[in-house]
């Protein structure tokens, strides 16, 4: 990282950017909105113009990759009535019901421009118009506005720069992204103005997908042709990082750092001769600049299989030695497979990438709503047991109670999203694939338009059943009724149950009797929305992921059957339960990866904390590789590992101050420690830390 690199990164990380910001009274647009009847994809491209409008171009000293948020706040295109009035009459949104939590096809306009982009739909213009589209003429009408908002924007950029003699900056903005990029540096500034575009526009949780494919092609001519060497590339790359966190905090999240701004690296890749690895030389690159900067934008992904060399993992694990709790592990050996057999053609799964956090997508064509809600299997596990206390004979009578609570949340799911709508975006549209061709917005449905569901507390549901099965049908230290009531007051007077429950098999410790649980609560959970469709033609696709709703759920149910006390939070996503003394790591990899996966890959990584300590020695980072490679071949489908010290957490929560740079992973997601609300810092402090990798 050279002088100009680390000036760049300070100054951002210390926010100069926001002295270039401004509130906008966004007010008497939506009056307007409101009073003339707007319609939607008017609306988003009225939004987007006045945001391009009111965007003032700045720059930050040294600096060659441009474009930074001046305006704080995006408009609202619609009033809190309006909304509500649409819910009830029955309509259904993911959120906040615009386009989000999705990864454009970015690849294509970096290549073409957005003139070529304009030109095609106005084409596509004139035979909607011959058909009598009236809806896909207003689609392409607002489309090619939109374009034409942004294209404005990087004009008044391109005049601003040659104003302040800024020339480099001012002719890479003379090409793109009106015109297609010829280097890698066009390439990755083009990038840039489309991302920041779909935030302008409303969209949030906004990847970047495969930059180490799509990217690539500039990157090898830059090298052959003597523009970039080793050094210079990775300068630009980190500038190009560096750029992706000057408005993170302007984008909207559960917490700070939850904006969705992933990326995916290697994997596998379709050539004439077959298909071979997609890792490379920028997927090496992107990696180097990541542990250079410890920066939590953008969020590593890394696609792995079983043929993938150890070298590869080592690289990986070098970031999880830096404590910036990524890459987070794809195995696509589970992943490609379980999508094709969800629908999605063989080569769509061979180009998937990961959404906001972890959640799979293909990019360009998936209007998949990934997490539109969870199912709370702790909750569901309380219910089953008030109902059965006092009927349950054995032990399966419980388990089929449970099992048909999951059902009827699924089912409830399924009835709740019976109509789903998504409110327009035409800007994303136009970067996105087929929309030209129908005429039709995003919103309205893409290639792909599956919903993705969470399945919260997997591991203190398995633990609770286990523990259930122990203290009541094979020890019968207490009765079901009894110990039912014990949940409702914190095991209050019987120490002895609480010690028993705590006592009893675990998920994470490669235990039969509690394995055997997992197995057949994931089969049952993969097999919940069988059949079952949505109204824009798409699945379910249940997952073992949580996000924020760890929190959420332990919130609304009392103790657990497990020894889990009231108020205390679940784990995240598919990890052991907190507070469980597991064996380490390698028994939890070995729990973790007894069921079947691909049922369930919706995404939801197994979480492992690791003590930093871990990386003491010399083999530290060849330990977590294979590690990491043993989870992949026994068939995890998602791995993220967190490198933490307990005492320096306690520290930060004390003096932040201290600790600005600190990063955690939280679900899905890389943010500083500082910056999380307590709770999340608290829950993050109680997860189990595991010294080491035990043979």
């Amino acid at each position: 990282m050279n002088d100009r690199i680390t000036s760049l990164l300070n100054r951002t990380f210390d926010k100069e950017q926001k002295k270039f910001r401004r509130d906008v009274d966004w007010k008497p647009l939506l009056k307007r909105f409101v009073a003339d009847g707007v319609d939607d994809e008017t609306r988003a491209r009225i939004g987007l113009e006045e945001m391009m409008k009111a965007e003032t171009p700045a720059f930050l000293e040294g600096e060659t990759i441009a474009f930074l948020r001046t305006v704080k706040q995006i408009p609202d295109l619609h009033s809190d009535e309006e909304m509500n009035a649409r819910k009830a009459a029955g309509t259904a949104f993911g959120e906040k019901g615009v386009v989000f939590n999705l990864t454009a096809d970015f690849g294509p306009t970096i290549r073409d421009g957005l003139d070529t982009r304009i030109a095609e739909m106005k084409a596509r213009l004139a035979q909607a118009k011959t058909d009598s589209d009236a809806v896909g003429v207003n689609f392409l009408e607002n489309a090619i506005l939109s374009a034409k908002a942004v294209l404005g924007l990087v004009e008044r950029y391109r005049q601003a720069a040659e104003k302040m003699g800024l020339t480099p900056i001012a002719k890479t903005l003379a090409q793109v992204p009106a015109k297609g990029a010829r280097t890698f540096h066009e390439a990755m500034q083009s990038l840039r103005i489309l991302h920041y575009a779909m935030w302008c526009e409303g969209e949030y949780h906004c990847g970047l997908g495969r930059i180490d494919q799509y990217l690539l092609p500039y990157y090898e001519a830059d090298v052959q042709a003597g523009r970039l060497t080793d050094e210079t590339a990775l300068e630009e790359l980190e500038e190009f990082f560096i750029a992706c966190n000057r408005d993170s905090d302007l984008y909207i999240g559960v917490q700070q750092g939850d904006n969705g701004q992933s990326v995916m690296l290697g994997g596998r890749t379709r050539v004439a001769a077959g298909v071979r690895s997609a890792f490379n030389a920028l997927s090496r690159l992107c990696l180097k600049a990541c542990g250079e900067l410890k920066l939590v934008d953008p969020k590593i992904n890394l696609r792995v299989d079983k043929q993938t060399p150890i070298d590869i993992y080592e690289l990986g694990t070098a970031l999880t030695k830096e404590g910036l709790g990524f890459p987070q592990y794809a195995n696509d050996d589970v992943v490609i497979p379980a999508l094709v057999k969800w629908g999605y053609d063989p080569d769509d799964a061979l180009d998937y990438s990961v959404a906001a956090c972890w959640e799979f997508l293909i990019s360009g064509c998936g209007m998949d709503i990934n997490n539109i809600d969870a199912v709370s299997f702790v909750g569901s596990l309380d219910r089953a047991l008030r109902q059965v206390a006092e009927s349950a004979q054995t032990f399966e009578d419980v388990v089929r109670a449970f099992e048909e609570e999951v059902q009827r949340r699924a089912d409830a799911l399924v009835e709740k999203y019976a109509h789903v709508d998504i409110l327009p975006g035409p800007f994303v549209s136009v970067i996105s694939t087929g929309c030209i061709d129908k005429a039709r917005d995003i919103s309205r449905g893409a290639k792909y338009n599956n919903f993705g569901i969470h399945g919260t507390g997997i591991a203190v549901a398995v633990d609770s059943l286990a523990s259930v099965r122990e203290l009541v049908f094979e020890r019968k230290l207490v009765s079901l009724p009894e110990l039912v009531g014990l949940l409702d007051t914190d095991y209050a007077e019987r120490a002895d149950i609480l010690a028993a429950a705590k006592a009893a098999p675990k998920m994470g410790n490669a235990d039969p009797k509690a394995d055997e649980i997992a197995k057949r609560l994931i089969a049952f959970w993969g097999r919940a929305f069988d059949g079952r469709k949505n109204d824009r033609g798409g699945i379910f696709r249940p997952g073992t992921g949580s996000a924020m709703y760890y929190i959420w759920h332990a919130r609304e149910v009392p103790a657990s059957a497990d020894g889990r006390l009231k108020g205390h939070p679940l784990s995240a996503n598919y990890a052991p339960s907190l507070d469980v003394p597991v064996k380490g790591p390698v028994s939890v990899v070995r729990s973790f990866t007894e069921p079947d996966l691909g049922p369930v890959c919706n995404g939801g990584p197994l979480t492992i904390e690791l003590h930093d300590s871990a990386f003491l020695f010399p083999d530290g980072v060849a330990k977590v590789a294979h590690l990491v490679k043993f989870f992949v071949d026994r068939g995890g489908h998602q791995l993220q590992i967190n490198t933490i010290n307990r005492e320096t957490l306690l520290d930060a929560q004390k003096h932040p101050e201290n600790h600005r740079h600190l990063i955690v992973r939280v679900w899905g997601w890389s943010g500083y420690f500082v910056e999380l609300d307590a709770c999340y810092q608290d829950q993050i402090i109680r997860r189990v830390e595991l010294g080491g990798v035990e043979a």
